[in-house]
């Protein structure tokens, strides 16, 4: 889910799920007016739109209503031609050549959006676009033009299916994302068999990447970020000729790879210690739920419950709703996650959700961004309640650099 792409930095771009400890990003000074239907605290410019499409999603899942104004900021960050991007700190201005559009994040609106109703003409808007900027291989990469890669092209896939499209019909040069995915499975046996890559390196080699095959697994089964358990299965790796068999690959390959380190994923930047990865974790959770590899899903989640309250609360929402889709796809009580109420913790992050006694026009207010006292009001209260906010930047800063 992705991106996973979402509370902290990678050494390689990944944008669904990725979580490698950072230096926390800066928090807003008076100069830093942050809308007040924004979730986090956080600068957004690199994951403003990703973080509220999660808060939306997870809160959505668990049958929360959203703030209205939340979502209408959402829906205002969307340009005229149907693109996201990262975030769009005045929507009044039209996007224009140098605004840098971003295709998981309009996939991860789109899903929200498409899950939270009402929003149909948004989402036809945001596929026609994805379909537009379609890479001859049939996948996608983070941004236009780019190549394809495994994160962002399975993340589409789930914005075609939350838009009712059939994603192996999505064809450019007669090939479908799926053609892409396949292109980028690692075959069994050898290092990493079973994997996805994240992309060929230099030379066209693929290398196994725990967050790639997390979103793969996902993207091959044709789902989006919020799945129910699967009927159980096992996962044995044989030659991968459809996107069903690549998924099963990539299945077997987490479930060695979580059991490896105490069902959790490691993850480390380069002179570092490993470190323990709860968003790759979380994702894998999500994936192997979803292909029905519950037995290992449900080891890893209670690793999660166990051992993720500090990481999500430094982390902020995008942490949160990871865990909130981690917990759904497995049967877990998110109210209840090793104690936590983490749905209550993501919505500490952001508006209060919508509630009886609310009048629609103080609901329905939209905040641009110049809203200063709202923005410390909300900020003042995340603090008395003692929520740790600090959203980490994520590998999609990095992807802006590369």
């Amino acid at each position: 889910m992705n991106v996973r792409r979402s509370a902290a930095v990678l050494a390689a771009v990944a944008v669904i799920g990725a979580a490698t400890p950072a230096a926390a990003a800066p928090s807003p000074s008076p100069s830093q007016a942050f809308p007040s239907a924004l979730y986090g605290d956080s600068d957004p410019k690199f994951d403003g739109v990703w973080r509220q499409s999660l808060a939306l999603l997870a809160q959505d899942t668990v049958g929360v209503k959203p703030a209205a104004k939340s979502v209408q900021w959402l829906v205002r960050q969307q340009c005229e031609n149907g693109s996201f991007a990262s975030y769009r700190p005045d929507p009044a201005t039209a996007c224009d050549a140098k605004t840098m559009l971003d295709t998981n994040a309009t996939s991860a609106a789109v899903q929200a959006l498409a899950a939270l109703g009402g929003h149909e003409e948004v989402s036809r808007k945001a596929v026609g676009w994805l379909k537009s900027v379609q890479n001859q291989d049939g996948g996608w990469g983070y941004a236009p033009g780019g190549a394809s890669d495994t994160n962002s092209t399975s993340i589409v896939i789930g914005a075609l299916v939350a838009a009712g499209e059939k994603p192996d019909q999505v064809e450019k040069g007669g090939k479908s994302p799926y053609d892409a995915l396949l292109k980028l499975a690692l075959p069994c046996g050898g290092d990493g068999g079973g994997a996805f890559a994240f992309q060929p390196d230099k030379k066209g080699k693929l290398t196994a990447n725990a967050d790639a095959t997390a979103a793969g697994v996902l993207g091959a089964l044709g789902q989006g970020m919020v799945v129910k358990p699967g009927e159980k299965s096992e996962a044995t790796c044989e030659k991968a000729t459809t996107p069903e068999q690549a998924a099963a690959n990539g299945a077997g390959y987490l479930t060695a790879a979580l059991a490896k380190d105490g069902d959790h994923l490691l993850s480390a930047l380069a002179g570092a210690e490993p470190q323990p990865d709860f968003g790759n974790t979380a994702d894998a959770v999500v994936a192997l739920a979803a292909r029905g590899d519950t037995g290992q899903a449900e080891k890893s989640v209670r690793w999660l419950e166990k051992k993720s309250a500090s990481w999500a609360a430094q982390s902020g929402p995008a942490a949160y709703a990871q865990l909130i889709l981690a917990a759904h796809a497995t049967g877990t009580n998110p109210r209840d996650f090793g104690g936590a109420d983490l749905v209550k913790q993501l919505g500490a992050t952001g508006p209060a959700p919508q509630a009886a006694g609310k009048t629609k026009a103080a609901d329905d207010k939209e905040d641009s961004g110049s809203d200063f006292f709202g923005v410390w009001w909300y900020v003042g209260v995340c603090l008395v309640a003692g929520i740790g906010i600090g959203f980490l930047f994520t590998g999609r800063k990095k992807q802006r650099q590369l």
